[in-house]
């Protein structure tokens, strides 16, 4: 298991006691293996995928203690204890967290928060197990699932001609079919049981993609898929995106899996995911910039 921020920050100072400088990916590597982190829980990702979970709660803790005074930058990258952190090791604490950290007054400065303050949210803030960015991608993670779960019951609400519309424009848009103009002129035009329409796979035409777009409200077992793989094979296609508003059964997806013919399965909660990926049906609302120290800036020549 992953620790949380302020469980590394004992560690963390205990590590630097040496009054040596460090560098700060040697101090990582030094407290994962402190607690025994697997190769899995090294990788793990923020959910942005940007950034890895653990250097990045890491990178929190050194911060909440340099702004306690702690530690101190010696240099790029670099950094050390300082007197008052060693002061805090001969005291033999048994936890350092954000209210333990709240006793020293650069710390209030920096966090905003004044002594009449700490006392009503103590509790709270020494519970907190996520750092500011997780926070934040947690936030915008419950933001994204209520937009998807919005848009998919548009979808399911909308006619059926103008749903296979947005299936084109949503397959265009993630580079298939070439041309707006040219996949919509595709779409129902087949007459093919078991195909709503054609699509290009690149825009020199070199390959065709056959679409089965529904909006439903059951579950996709694997009869439909057979009788898409049916029309399919009647056309000689190797190649098909079956797209629904519901979602699959294991058979149904078993069975996709084990044909000769690809097809690619998107259900209801894929769609209204790629539809926000690809800024289909929806709008940037407001945009937030994390920014940090660009070190190479403050070098010296």
């Amino acid at each position: 298991m992953i620790p949380d921020f302020q469980s590394l920050m004992l560690p963390l100072l205990k590590i630097v006691e040496d009054r040596n400088e460090h560098l700060m990916n040697d101090v990582v590597n030094t407290l994962a293996k402190r607690f025994n982190l697997t190769e899995e829980e090294l990788k793990h990702l923020l959910p942005s995928g940007k950034q890895r979970t653990f250097a990045n709660r890491v990178h929190w803790t050194k911060a909440h203690l340099k702004m306690s005074g702690l530690l101190q930058d010696t240099r790029r990258a670099h950094f050390k204890i300082t007197e008052r952190g060693l002061e805090v090791l001969r005291q033999n604490p048994d936890l350092i967290n954000i209210k333990f950290l709240k006793q020293f007054p650069e710390y209030l400065e920096f966090t905003g928060k004044s002594n009449q303050q700490t006392t009503s949210d103590s509790k709270e803030e020494s519970s907190t197990s996520e750092t500011p960015e997780e926070q934040l991608e947690s936030g915008y993670l419950k933001i994204r699932k209520s937009l998807e779960q919005e848009l998919l019951l548009k979808l399911k609400s909308i006619n059926p001609y103008f749903f296979e519309k947005i299936v084109v424009e949503l397959l265009v848009k993630m580079g298939y079919g070439g041309s707006i103009q040219d996949a919509g002129q595709a779409i129902g035009k087949s007459g093919d049981e078991g195909i709503d329409g054609i699509i290009k796979e690149d825009k020199l035409g070199l390959d065709v993609i056959y679409i089965q777009a529904k909006r439903w409200e059951g579950v996709v077992g694997r009869p439909e898929l057979q009788k898409f793989v049916g029309a399919l094979a009647g056309q000689r296609a190797k190649k098909g995106v079956f797209i629904t508003t519901s979602y699959f059964t294991k058979e149904a997806i078993a069975y996709s899996a084990q044909m000769d013919t690809k097809i690619v399965l998107i259900d209801g909660e894929k769609l209204s995911q790629f539809m926000i990926d690809y800024n289909l049906g929806v709008s940037v609302q407001n945009i937030y910039e994390i920014k940090k120290i660009d070190s190479d800036y403050f070098e010296e020549e």
